[in-house]
């Protein structure tokens, strides 16, 4: 698959590890991350793939982690020179961070639709709704994936800006998202834990729309909830356990474009690797007149920098799987 101007990792076509492996090399290696490296004064580091990878995380730890643990809204923004900014927004363009794309075949075993921030919900349901308007075929089902990570405020504002009913955690507004874009009033199935806990709850909720593929809202347990809430990696180990993935399956994963790179990865480490399906990962297109009136956020040069690093690490566990 092709991305912008530098290739990810394969995955569309199944799973072959020297193909992957070299796939990760190519975008690892790559002229636009090398530059930008050498422009926040690193050297471009000795040894083999592993050790490239090892300390490319330690120096995007160093200087391109805003975070500091706390979630994307948190993160704080780099004050940084015009030419730097332009440098990174053009690397980010370069690694396939930026361009939307559209599916590159006709149909899917399955359709995965990934969760996030609240806005990020209803655009990425409504892009996947808009794929099966537009003639995707889907012949297993469309999963739209999240946790119960509680909602800030500013999430519960755009919201409330873009007309959708209160929600208090990620699942309930994919569940919305899921109900308004689909035509679906209640599930045909509702089955969960609650554990008194978000890290340690999940739920499935599926949906039967007329004359198209079930659709499951499914809210993933944290693979280690004694630190931290579900991430993707969680969300799509826990949904291929609930459905029942074949090798060569193609799976279409759906994001936003800036994720495509990490969230990939992660897809090719939690599905393609362990089961021997196909992945295909896109970005929703924002310009198309279906997402009308649904907020999008400000991308910024801070944003795309903390989402090559994050890109960078979901490349070495994927490696790190590959052996």
């Amino acid at each position: 698959m092709r991305i912008g101007e530098v290739a990810l990792p394969t995955g569309a076509v199944g799973t072959d590890p020297e193909q992957i492996t070299a796939g990760v090399r190519d975008w690892v290696g790559s002229a636009p991350l090398r530059a930008l490296v050498g422009r926040f004064g690193g050297d471009w580091p000795d040894g083999d793939l592993a050790a490239v990878l090892a300390a490319l995380d330690d120096f995007s730890a160093r200087h391109w982690d805003f975070r500091g643990g706390r979630e994307r809204p948190d993160a704080r923004e780099p004050a940084l020179d015009p030419a730097t900014a332009t440098l990174v927004l053009a690397t980010a363009a370069a690694l396939g961070m930026v361009r939307p794309a559209e599916p590159a075949q006709p149909g899917y075993a399955h359709l995965v639709v990934l969760g996030g921030l609240a806005h990020a919900c209803q655009r990425r349901v409504a892009y996947a709704a808009h794929l099966l308007r537009s003639g995707t075929r889907i012949t297993g089902e469309v999963a739209v994936l999240g946790s119960f990570r509680p909602l800030s405020e500013a999430e519960g504002r755009a919201l409330d800006a873009a007309g959708v009913p209160p929600c208090d955690t990620e699942v309930a507004a994919l569940d919305a998202a899921v109900r308004r874009e689909f035509g679906v009033a209640a599930p045909t199935e509702d089955d969960g834990h609650d554990a008194d806990h978000p890290h340690h709850s999940w739920s499935s909720r599926t949906y039967r729309p007329v004359g198209g593929p079930a659709v499951r809202v499914l809210a993933a347990p944290s693979g280690d909830p004694a630190r931290r809430r579900a991430h993707t990696a969680d969300t799509q180990r826990f949904w291929a356990e609930h459905v029942r993935l074949r090798a060569g399956d193609p799976v279409l994963v759906v994001t936003a474009p800036i994720y495509v790179p990490f969230q990939h990865c992660d897809a090719l480490r939690t599905l393609a690797v362990p089961y021997g399906c196909a992945i295909e990962t896109l970005g929703v297109d924002p310009a198309l007149p279906d997402l009308a009136g649904l907020p999008e956020p400000t991308l910024t040069p801070g944003r795309y920098l903390q989402e090559i690093r994050s890109a960078i690490r979901s490349i070495r566990a994927l490696h790190a799987v590959l052996g």
